[in-house]
């Protein structure tokens, strides 16, 4: 129960007091990009340092399955048809080099 606790005041906390303020709309608007630069930077780093140094190359499996993938992201703009493509992509890869 302690550990819960621990864990749950640090998330709810913060919510329960800034929830009560209204921010202006260029601070919301700033906040809203704090999320997708966060999951692009951790993104940047697992697709081009898989293996903890910057590889790109044509070895570098994780960055070829990820060009088709943005590909289809971007023109679909489908979570469905991206994770697919993506998932396809590692696995073909896979089979090709084991």
């Amino acid at each position: 129960m302690g550990m819960a606790l621990v864990t749950a005041v640090p998330r709810f906390l913060p919510v329960a007091i800034l929830s009560r303020f209204e921010f202006p709309d260029k601070l919301k608007e700033w906040l809203s990009y704090i999320a997708p630069a966060v999951l692009s930077a951790l993104l940047a780093v697992s697709v081009a340092a898989p293996e903890g140094s910057i590889d790109i190359s044509m070895r570098n499996q994780y960055l070829l399955a990820f060009l088709p993938t943005l590909a289809v992201a971007v023109f679909t703009k489908s979570l469905f048809y991206t994770l697919t493509i993506g998932i396809l992509c590692m696995a073909l890869l896979h089979r090709l080099a084991g």
